[in-house]
């Protein structure tokens, strides 16, 4: 019989997996350097408070070019609960946030700005909003943050916010005062399938909402800025809005953009006609000829804008089919299911 040998070398150590937290608090920052150490020793302190929750800090440094990470790193060396991520250059606060989301373990999530601006004592306020009077008819999905005494300039910041908040509100059906209140509470599976662009970080709630979540909002603390500079600005407002236009869409015609395309096309056909017939009818009662009208050349590109419109959105149904069918996704999602089929028990 051939001699057996052992092998002699020794096994990796298996370093376990240490458990999910039960909360954790996202914090995106960009130039923030005077802000971090305060904001993080007023943080811990409440999170200290929260009697049997576990907790994580995850801060996102957005390619800050002060001292930003080295305040995050130098803090960390005595807190094993904050996590520091570094991007290489500035991508946004909804790259950030995003990235903080995804390293997160917690079974709720907390965003927050890096600031000062939020105030951290509201954290215990939102988690006892998200969980109701304990049983499932009162609990909450999301729980959004209402800064209703505002210590933002009047025309520079609150009335663009404003408006924005009334427009928002009314595209997207989810009544909330105050969507560009990075301070809010989620629970991980609203945020599951969620994919953040643009401006988008400030959409979550209505994404959640048209799963089937439920949101509220909850009155919070508003601060001064104390140290630093503001990153927002007028700027913004048409990002925003352009990204609502985006939401609106992949919510309403992400399975139809015939609808869309189509729809145009056929109203830009309408009006082709129409240019037609009226430079008929001017040219037959003698009124104007045909080269002394714009109407046979309106007709003419409101005809080619129409078929052009007609046919995107034909490529765009094609698109749609083979994005669900070569992955397998489905144009629906399933809350619950009841007997079903494959995991009924044989029975005895």
């Amino acid at each position: 019989m051939p001699e057996l040998v052992r092998d002699l070398r020794p096994l990796p150590s298996l370093v376990p997996t240490p458990p999910s937290p039960d909360l954790s608090v996202v914090i995106p920052l960009f130039n923030e350097a005077e802000n971090v150490r305060p904001l993080l020793k007023e943080l811990f302190d409440v999170l200290d408070g929260l009697a049997g929750k576990s907790t994580e800090v995850i801060c996102v440094d957005d390619g800050s070019r002060d001292r930003t990470f080295a305040e995050l790193t130098d803090f960390a060396t005595n807190e094993p609960r904050l996590r520091v991520i570094r991007f290489r250059r500035n991508f946004g606060q909804t790259a950030a946030m995003s990235a903080g989301i995804e390293a997160s373990r917690g079974a709720v999530i907390v965003p927050m700005d890096g600031d000062l601006q939020n105030d951290p004592a509201d954290i215990p306020r939102l988690l006892a909003t998200l969980e109701g009077n304990g049983d499932d008819s009162t609990k909450f999905d999301v729980v959004s943050g209402w800064r209703r005494d505002r210590k933002d300039k009047e025309f520079g910041r609150k009335l663009p916010s404003q408006i924005a908040n009334k427009l928002i509100s009314r595209i997207s059906g989810v009544r909330l005062h105050d969507y560009g209140c990075s301070l809010k509470a989620y629970r991980r599976d609203v945020l599951a399938d969620v994919k953040l662009y643009g401006e988008m970080h400030r959409f979550i709630p209505i994404y959640a909402s048209w799963q089937g979540a439920r949101v509220t909002e909850q009155v919070v603390n508003h601060r001064a800025r104390r140290a630093g500079v503001s990153k927002y600005g007028l700027g913004r407002t048409g990002k925003v809005v352009l990204d609502l236009l985006v939401v609106k869409f992949l919510a309403s015609f992400t399975t139809k953009p015939i609808y869309v395309f189509g729809g145009f096309g056929l109203a830009s056909m309408l009006f082709s006609f129409m240019a037609f017939f009226a430079a008929v009818g001017l040219k037959l009662t003698g009124v104007r000829d045909f080269v002394s009208t714009p109407l046979p050349l309106l007709g003419v590109m409101f005809m080619l804008a129409g078929m052009t419109s007609v046919l995107m959105g034909l490529l765009a149904e094609l698109m749609v089919r083979t994005y669900y069918e070569s992955q397998g996704k489905r144009p629906y999602l399933v809350a619950e299911e009841v007997n079903r089929p494959e995991v009924l028990r044989p029975q005895s």
